[in-house]
């Protein structure tokens, strides 16, 4: 039976740690412990994790620095449990990207009550129908994507893949997140599949698929989709602007 997630606790109070890791894994987690914010960064890098749990008094860095260097590895859920009770720090954590912030001393059901809150709202995050930047406009109902007046379907791996990305906003998206997203199962594929399907999409919407402007690899993390700042994105390889192929047929999936 699976665990309902991997969490990473972020703290260096060693009795605070113990209390989080018994108590998570009684309710069925699995936990990942780091005492500092560069092992908790590493972490994120590198292990499937779920959510974190995140004290803001380390000894290496301010915790809120892991918040939002986070940003840029992995969208995860994030609740700081702190002893700093300033309505100030609370609003920066939050601004950050926190999702929520209990202050110590705390009650250990509450905290557990709130984790279970931030990761439905995380898995059940709505996906947005429609989204549009300068030169580019998908339609995931109809799994209908433009690009400079370029017109052409994508496959519904295509479409989930694309949904991650454009959630993600321009932030790094892991080879686990992505297969959790277009898998759901993480024991059905593996970081091949998610390499092919990058892949099958880059040779559709791409300029030029071997150098690759729109979704790009992050290595040894992930990848990420770069918005374009000014200007538009180029029109994808083998099509024009009349939404035609070259060859005059109308591109499909």
């Amino acid at each position: 039976m699976s665990t309902p997630g991997n969490i990473l606790v972020v703290d260096d109070e060693e009795q605070i740690i113990r209390v989080l890791e018994s108590s998570l894994e009684a309710e069925g987690y699995a936990v990942t412990v780091a005492r500092n914010a560069q092992q908790a960064l590493d972490s994120i890098a590198h292990v499937r994790i779920d959510a974190m749990i995140l004290d803001l008094g380390l000894p290496d860095r301010d915790g809120k620095e892991v918040i939002a260097e986070s940003r840029n590895i992995r969208n995860l859920p994030i609740i700081v449990l702190s002893a700093r009770g300033s309505e100030n720090e609370k609003i920066e954590a939050l601004d950050l990207g926190a999702i929520d912030y209990v202050a110590k001393p705390f009650a250990i059901g509450e905290l557990l009550a709130r984790l279970r809150v931030a990761l439905r709202r995380h898995v059940n995050a709505p996906v947005q129908p429609k989204f549009a930047a300068k030169g580019v406009e998908i339609d995931f109902a109809s799994r209908r994507m433009v690009i400079n007046k370029s017109v052409f379907r994508l496959s519904s791996r295509e479409t989930k893949l694309l949904q991650v990305f454009v959630a993600a906003r321009g932030e790094i998206v892991s080879h686990d997140d992505i297969i959790m997203a277009v898998w759901k199962d993480k024991s059905n594929a593996d970081t091949q599949y998610v390499r092919v399907l990058v892949n099958q999409l880059r040779q559709k919407i791409e300029a030029e698929p071997d150098a690759t402007r729109m979704l790009v690899t992050e290595p040894g993390l992930g990848y990420r989709l770069a918005l374009p700042r000014g200007g538009q994105w180029p029109a994808p390889h083998g099509h024009t602007h009349n939404g035609m192929t070259r060859n005059g047929v109308r591109s499909q999936a």
